[in-house]
């Protein structure tokens, strides 16, 4: 009896071993945080990352172009990818499988699935959630708000905003200014003055709310701690109201301010005894994925980067009072590293000869357009820019034969000029796309084959990308968004529970409980709605 007792002892204390081992491992944790929450003491600072668009494909795309210069395959990881702890995150709508900025951000910001379209509202567009974002202002953080599109996006105004549409600009910029955060950095107002523009404008209702904007560098420097209630707006924005991509530094653009400079600056103005809460936007890197161009992605994927080391920065000050989560909304693009073309090679040194945006080349190719004659256009005339821009040329038998000689005996240069030489293949299709380039874009086909060539872009620019980018072994399925689950990076107080794989929904839930708030808590915020539909039923 006495023997049996041990025995028992001994098992149950195996048990209690295994256990611990268990769920100290990375997969017992991965098990426990899938729907884990945070008990401990509210966070103070909160730093919350949303790349737009931002798969892990792009995210290792953007890593092995760091790494192209190595003699053999390896990773040279971004700043985030380094965090100690890593999930995936479902973002399926309520309408569908695959979602846009709308939907995603109202499950991450309040917890809800909605349509696609729709911002912190239900599907019926009956109520509006209360976000995150907002119950961290009621419990006394200071909250920003940034991003390198405009500042009534979608992905910012879903921490603000209660909108049925997406679209709804100027009724979203008036929740901005009703919203009482501290401070929004970024893009412009995309219909200032509403979309007839006759609305009364933004600027004059910013002020009679107590905001004060902000779009002059000089201006933007001289705020200090203490101010509150400002919109800062970047002095140079493309015709989006978005930030310019970050690739055409590369030509020495004046870009104005940058993501960084916004979380910097972030970071100077709501440091507190109360503490932040910070969302920043990558917005750019969905549009550029939209575009299929890869390196554009790449430099954006870079510039968001630099904006999550000035937060790292901070962390390192202060690692036991705060926490930075670095995630995506949805994947945009399909993105595929590896292409039938080049098997089971990529090059992606080829992505480096690539100096300008698609959308900067766009122009190019209409300024050609508007200055020749339909008949005397000749895709002759582009190709030095093509090659200046893009580094893909056509190679004359001599220079090849040279150039493969040079190759033969090792020289790197040599072998990429020839991965980047055109061929007749190529040729075509860019003479192809040049001739529906040369077309007003009214009278260009609006069939289902130019929309897979093409997706609604300038056919020659968009062609241009995709040889670049099949050159560089990488490849697209979509102009539009996927389906696909998205990474989640973590560090810092708490960042335990972004571990596992859970739905966007639960990443509301888990925000909550790092600031104190219950996570399960009613934010149904139109009640009146409630009792009146309880009453009809």
């Amino acid at each position: 009896m006495k023997m049996d007792r041990i025995i028992s002892k001994a098992l149950l204390l195996s048990v209690l071993i295994l256990t611990f081992v268990f769920f100290s491992s990375p997969l017992g944790i991965a098990l426990q945080s899938s729907s884990s929450l945070y008990k401990g003491k509210p966070v103070k600072y909160i730093f919350w990352f949303i790349g737009d668009g931002m798969g892990l494909n792009h995210v290792y795309l953007t890593e092995t172009f760091l790494s192209r210069n190595s003699q053999s395959p390896s990773i040279q990881k971004l700043s985030f990818t380094q965090f100690p702890n890593t999930g995936l995150m479902t973002t399926y709508a309520a309408d569908s499988y695959i979602t846009d900025s709308a939907s995603a951000i109202t499950a991450m910001a309040s917890g809800k699935k909605t349509n696609d379209g729709v911002i912190n509202m239900d599907p019926q567009l009956k109520f509006k959630y209360k976000t995150v974002a907002e119950t961290a202002r009621d419990l006394g953080y200071k909250v920003g708000v940034l991003t390198s599109v405009s500042i009534d996006h979608a992905t910012p105004a879903g921490m603000y905003a209660h909108q049925p549409s997406r679209n709804k600009y100027y009724e979203i910029a008036l929740e901005l200014f009703e919203s009482k955060f501290d401070y929004f950095g970024g893009g412009g107002f995309l219909q200032p003055k509403g979309k007839d523009g006759k609305q009364k404008d933004v600027y004059e209702i910013a002020k009679e709310k107590g905001y004060r904007i902000v779009d002059k560098i000089d201006e933007f420097w001289k705020l200090r701690k203490g101010d509150s209630k400002v919109v800062a707006i970047n002095p140079i924005l493309d015709s989006s109201k978005a930030l310019p991509y970050a690739i055409n530094r590369l030509r020495g653009i004046d870009m104005g301010l940058s993501l960084a400079d916004f979380t910097r600056k972030a970071i100077e103005l709501l440091d507190n005894p109360n503490g932040f809460f910070i969302m920043v936007e990558g917005g750019k890197i969905d549009w550029a994925a939209h575009a299929n161009d890869a390196a554009t992605v790449i430099y954006d994927v870079l510039d968001f980067n630099e904006a999550i080391k000035v937060a790292l920065e901070f962390y390192k000050k202060k690692p036991f009072e705060t926490l930075i989560i670095v995630t995506a909304d949805h994947e945009t693009g399909g993105l595929s590293i590896g292409y039938a073309g080049t098997r089971y090679e990529i090059y992606p040194e080829v992505l480096s000869y690539q100096k300008i945006s698609y959308d900067e080349f766009s122009k190019i190719v209409n300024d050609y357009r508007g200055r020749v004659k339909k008949e005397e256009a000749k895709l002759s005339d582009l190709l030095p820019q093509i090659k200046e821009y893009f580094g893909l040329e056509v190679l004359s038998p001599e220079v090849k034969k040279e150039l493969e000689n040079k190759a033969r005996s090792g020289d790197k240069e040599a072998k990429i000029r020839l991965q980047l030489a055109l061929n007749d293949m190529e040729l075509d299709e860019l003479e192809k796309a040049f001739r529906l380039s040369m077309m007003d874009p009214k009278e260009r086909p609006n069939d289902y084959k130019t929309y897979l060539l093409y997706g609604g872009y300038d056919p020659l620019t968009v062609t241009i990308t995709h040889i670049l980018n099949q050159k560089a072994g990488i490849s697209w399925t979509s102009y539009s968004h996927t389906g696909m689950p998205v990474p989640v990076y973590a560090v810092g107080v708490g960042s335990y529970i972004f571990a596992g794989y859970y739905d966007n929904t639960d990443l509301y839930k888990k925000l909550m409980s790092l600031i104190g708030a219950d996570p399960y808590k009613d934010n149904t915020l139109s009640l009146a709605n409630i009792k009146e539909l309880a009453l009809s039923k």
